[in-house]
């Protein structure tokens, strides 16, 4: 962080499930912040991410969080979708940042703003692992109200994402409209022995 400039760390959460929207957060960390805690947020336990979901909003000098649904993944792809999120939580900040670090190698210039994309960012920079944070946490606690509308898909616990209990209660129960229908998971591919 350079001293003096305004840098909002970005991060998504939900690129790999086979359901739901993909979350983004844009964080702006006062200079200095730091937590024990505090790492990419796949590292950190479900209360660790909790108990920092907290601090983190208090703390940040300014955060947003945005989510881009099952259908427009399907419309414009994975990856535009998360770059279509991560831009939108930056708009929805309360202040405008000098600087953007991006987790990740790929991004789109948008609104004049300079940029750096770092792998394993959320690693690296406390900003990208705030966002990272917020948006698992945000995504998370949708995907468990989800599943009181859609009981039996597993997504209080596995949030989405193809484990067994989840692709076989496709099979069993069918997609919702909160299933992502341009992701096919080698599982639910008809084979030869299906026919």
């Amino acid at each position: 962080m350079e001293p003096g400039r305004l840098e909002a760390g970005c991060d998504e959460a939900g690129r790999g499930p086979l359901a739901g929207p993909v979350f983004a957060a844009a964080v702006i960390l006062p200079e200095g912040f730091s937590h024990p805690l505090l790492n990419d947020s796949k590292q950190m336990t479900e209360r660790a991410r909790n108990i920092l979901q907290e601090v983190i909003k208090q703390e940040a000098l300014a955060w947003a969080v945005e989510a881009v649904s099952a259908e427009e993944i399907d419309r414009i792809n994975i990856l535009a979708a998360s770059i279509a999120g991560m831009q939108r939580a930056v708009r929805a900040l309360s202040i405008r940042p000098d600087f953007l670090l991006i987790d990740g190698n790929r991004f789109r210039p948008f609104d004049g703003f300079k940029y750096s994309t770092v792998v394993h960012g959320d690693a690296t920079y406390a900003s990208i692992a705030a966002a990272s944070v917020l948006a698992k946490t945000a995504r998370d606690a949708y995907m468990v109200q989800l599943a009181q509308r859609y009981p039996g898909y597993g997504w209080e616990h596995n949030f989405g994402y193809p484990t067994r209990e989840h692709i076989d209660a496709i099979r069993r129960l069918g997609w919702t409209p909160e299933h992502r229908r341009s992701f096919h998971p080698k599982e639910l591919e008809p084979t030869l022995f299906d026919i």
